[in-house]
C-alpha cells in the first residue's frame, strides 16, 4: 500500500488488512492496542511474556499471541523470523517498559536502573533494529510509547526518566537517519495513564502507594486513550509522519503541577 495507508471510509476499518506487532500487550497499554487495532481490522501480533494473558487476549480479540522476551536476544530472534514468516509487517508499536522504583540518586538501586534500562532502551533498540528491514519493504512504521518523565525528569525518577529520555532520543535520531526511506518513526509520550500495574510495579507491589499516584486526580488518562493516539497516528497517510504526541489528562499540567480534588 504505497502511501496510501488509511481507512476505509464505508466501514470505518483499515482498508487492506494489514500487520501490526505490539509489544508489552499482556497489560495496560499493549493490551488496549491490541484490542483497539483488532477491531479496526489489523491483523495483531501480541508480543509479550506471560502466555496465559496473551492466550486470554487472543480469545478475546483474535489476536495471534507471540511468548517472548525483549530483553533476551535469542528469544526476539525467534519471534521476529516467526512473525515475518507469515509476510508483510507495517507497524511496531514498542508499548513494553516500566518504571521500577522512586529513590534519589544517592539511594537508588543499581539493578533497579539496569533493570529499567535493559526492557525500556536496549528491549526496544533490540526488536526495533530486527523488524527494520521488514518495515522498510511494507512502508512501515516504527512507534514508540515513551513518557513525559523523558521531557521533565523529577525527584525519586531519575533512572526511569533518562532511560524514557533515551528512548525519546533514539526515536528522534532513528527518524533523522530514516530520512528518505520509506518509514515513519513515531513517539508517543503519556503523562499520567492510570493503569493496573505500572505504580504497583514501580513500588514492588505496594498497593497503598501506587494508589496514592492518582489520589483525588479527576480523570487520569487511561490505557485506552492512549491506545487511540496509537491508531489515529498510524492510520494516516503513510507520507504523514507524526514525529511526537505529548498526551496528558487535562488535570496535568506537568509531573509537578497536577490538580487534586480534596479528599
Amino acid at each position: 500500500m504505497n502511501g496510501e495507508q488509511g481507512s476505509d471510509k464505508e466501514t470505518g476499518k483499515v482498508a487492506d488488512k494489514q500487520v501490526a506487532l505490539v509489544t508489552g500487550a499482556s497489560s495496560g497499554i499493549g493490551a488496549a492496542t491490541v484490542r483497539v487495532l483488532s477491531a479496526r481490522g489489523w491483523q495483531v501480533f501480541a508480543l509479550a511474556r506471560r502466555e496465559e494473558r496473551l492466550k486470554a487476549l487472543r480469545d478475546e480479540t483474535g489476536c495471534s499471541p507471540v511468548v517472548a522476551d525483549i530483553t533476551d536476544e535469542s528469544s526476539v530472534n525467534e519471534a521476529v523470523q516467526r512473525i515475518t514468516a507469515c509476510g508483510p509487517v507495517k507497524a511496531l508499536i514498542n508499548c513494553a517498559g516500566g518504571a521500577i522504583g522512586k529513590d534519589p540518586v544517592a539511594t537508588a538501586n543499581i539493578d533497579d536502573w539496569r533493570n529499567m534500562y535493559e526492557l525500556n532502551v536496549l528491549g526496544t533498540l533490540r526488536i526495533t533494529q530486527k523488524l527494520l528491514p521488514a518495515l522498510r519493504k511494507s512502508e512501515g512504521t516504527v512507534l514508540i510509547i515513551s513518557s513525559t518523565a523523558g521531557i521533565e525528569p523529577y525527584e525519586g525518577g531519575a533512572g526511569y526518566c533518562a532511560s524514557k529520555s533515551a528512548e525519546r532520543v533514539m526515536a528522534r535520531v532513528l527518524r533523522l537517519e530514516m530520512i528518505g526511506e520509506p518509514i515513519r518513526i513515531v513517539d508517543i509520550s503519556p503523562g499520567m495513564v492510570q493503569t493496573e500495574e505500572f505504580s504497583k510495579n514501580r513500588f514492588h507491589g505496594d498497593e497503598l502507594k501506587a494508589k496514592a499516584v492518582y489520589a483525588g486526580v479527576p480523570d487520569p488518562l487511561s490505557a485506552e486513550d492512549i491506545a487511540e493516539s496509537v491508531r489515529w497516528a498510524l492510520e494516516l497517510p503513510d507520507t504523514v509522519d507524526i514525529d511526537s504526541i505529548v498526551v496528558r489528562p487535562r488535570a496535568e499540567g506537568s509531573y509537578t503541577k497536577v490538580f487534586r480534588n480534596q479528599q
